[in-house]
């Protein structure tokens, strides 16, 4: 489904769905993630780091204001493997960052972020190397889940989006 026909059938039917619970994420093949803002953008996100990723919505949401709210003019996505898949976990209990408390915002910064056409890819791979269940994943329509983080950074790169890494 393209970035436009989500856009009108938000803007059409957005208060019926507002009342429907997140779906859990989807898993997508590197070639089904297309090209569909004039300008396109990854964020890297292979950190554990948090003030980095705060930084990196900061930039995200900076952006986004650039461009005037158009949903149709920009589209982001960030990439996470590694570290940086904890910040869209359910918890952080049975992982390696189980000691680790994560501002609660930063989520909701990133859900807040969505509503621009923000989307998350991530890595299959990393969830499998950690021993995580994907259902473990945030259950939220922007994030989605790829074959490999480092692949589809490569991959969209090919396919128009500049590369970003924050820090």
């Amino acid at each position: 489904m393209s970035r436009r026909a989500i856009v009108a059938g938000v803007a059409l039917g957005g208060v019926a769905a507002a009342g429907r619970a997140a779906a859990a994420p989807v898993h997508l093949g590197l070639d089904e993630i297309k090209k569909e803002g004039e300008v396109a953008a990854l964020y890297h996100c292979d950190y554990g780091d948090v003030a980095r990723f705060e930084q990196t919505l900061n930039n995200i949401a900076n952006h986004y204001s650039a461009y005037n709210g158009d949903p149709f003019a920009l589209q982001i996505a960030i990439v996470a493997h590694g570290g940086g898949i904890k910040f869209f976990l359910d918890s952080l209990e049975g992982t390696q960052w189980k000691d680790e408390k994560l501002p609660a915002e930063l989520f909701e910064r990133a859900n807040s972020l969505s509503k621009n056409g923000l989307k998350v890819y991530l890595c299959e791979i990393t969830f499998k190397r950690n021993k995580l269940d994907p259902s473990r994943a945030r259950q939220a329509d922007f994030v989605s889940f790829v074959p490999s983080g480092v692949a589809t950074v490569a991959a969209l790169q090919t396919k128009g989006f500049v590369y970003v890494k924050v820090g």
